[in-house]
């Protein structure tokens, strides 16, 4: 059996973490947020944040397809934003990476447990394994089973982290988390359960990630993940309609998206169908949710990445779901630095919640 590197980028839990920038690398731009502390721990603060926009030819399927791009983005970010920290850390994307909860025997030694799940892991990696990079997390006691823990084993192929490690080093950065991003967005939303009643504490919260390409269900209860699905709609789609409808490039489409500008049939013509296609989308993913698992309501609705913010789109989820629906903002409990400006960073704050959790590990306890 081939030795496993458990000394890898592939990270949940790494201990005490040096002051790092987190960056969240998407098929459409590249994010950077950094926070700071308190002594007191007794709350963070956003120091600054840069949105870097990314040529169309940098992904291909959602893979890294044009590295020097990548890095030539990431290095104009990172002198935008101003700062020293040159230790980043990055997440890879769900569809890239191999996560399985299993039980081991509870009491065992670090190394026991290593090789445990080295042997567990055979059964679900349908790779070789040192063709891999693999992690594990003890979760805690297995729920209803004596003696027994249970474990989070996650496994990405190296070159979906040796990737990203080569593009932040051609930027003059330093990798050192990989994380998951529906893991880093679970850490943001410890900011934005803070926000919702009592906690939402024994409630069911669906967060809903909507990217470029591909839209990210996370449905949490008391903060833990018990259901995940992507599907397969963004804001690119959004941004292939105007360009149809009124004929402009990918660049000029995507810029009135998001300045405004565009004639006034926008609204009835483009938007307006795609905000309802998006709408049903939900409801469905939410029907998943219901069928696959013993609950059958979700309390809250979060809505988060770029689509987030498109007029109208939480009224009409709220309305169709019956959901009571909220924009993410894992700042909004935050202090902001002189350097943000808090009205925009309300506009970005949706776009910014994986960035956020990836920040977030800086303060990881040790």
């Amino acid at each position: 059996m081939p030795k496993v590197n458990f000394d890898i980028f592939l990270d949940f839990i790494q201990s005490k973490t040096p002051p790092l920038i987190g960056v969240d690398i998407s098929s459409s731009s590249v994010k950077l947020v950094e926070l700071s502390q308190a002594p007191d721990n007794a709350g963070y603060t956003v120091e600054r944040y840069v949105i870097e926009a990314l040529p169309k030819d940098a992904f291909f399927d959602g893979n890294i397809n044009n590295l020097d791009a990548l890095a030539e983005t990431l290095q104009r970010g990172w002198k935008r934003l101003g700062t020293k920290i040159k230790n980043i850390s990055v997440a890879l994307p769900a569809a890239a990476v191999i996560s399985k909860k299993i039980l081991l025997p509870a009491g065992m030694r670090d190394e026991d447990l290593e090789f445990q799940v080295e042997s567990e892991a055979n059964q679900y990696i349908p790779f070789a394994l040192d063709e891999v990079n693999l992690d594990f997390y003890v979760l805690g006691p297995a729920p209803g089973i004596e003696d027994e823990v249970e474990v989070l084993l996650a496994a990405s192929r190296k070159a979906n982290v040796e990737d990203r490690v080569a593009a932040a080093q051609a930027a003059g950065l330093k990798v050192t988390v990989v994380d998951v991003e529906p893991y880093a967005a679970e850490t943001a939303f410890s900011q934005i359960r803070a926000q919702l009643p009592d906690n939402a504490e024994d409630k069911c919260v669906a967060l809903i990630d909507i990217g470029a390409t591909v839209m990210n269900v996370n449905v949490l209860r008391n903060g833990q993940s018990i259901y995940t699905r992507d599907q397969q709609i963004g804001g690119e789609q959004l941004t292939q309609q105007i360009q149809t409808a009124f004929g402009m490039t990918v660049e000029q489409a995507e810029a009135a998206k998001r300045n405004g500008g565009l004639p006034e049939n926008y609204e009835s013509d483009v938007l307006s169908p795609f905000r309802e296609n998006l709408v049903m989308e939900i409801a469905r993913a939410l029907q998943f949710f219901f069928t696959s698992s013993q609950y059958n309501e979700v309390d809250y609705i979060v809505l988060a990445g770029g689509c987030a913010v498109l007029p109208g789109l939480d009224d009409a989820v709220a309305t169709r779901t019956q959901v009571s629906t909220m924009v993410a903002n894992p700042f909004a409990l935050m202090t902001l630095s002189g350097r943000v400006k808090g009205r925009q960073l309300q506009t970005d704050a949706p776009a910014l919640i994986i960035a956020c959790g990836l920040a977030m590990r800086r303060f990881d306890p040790s």
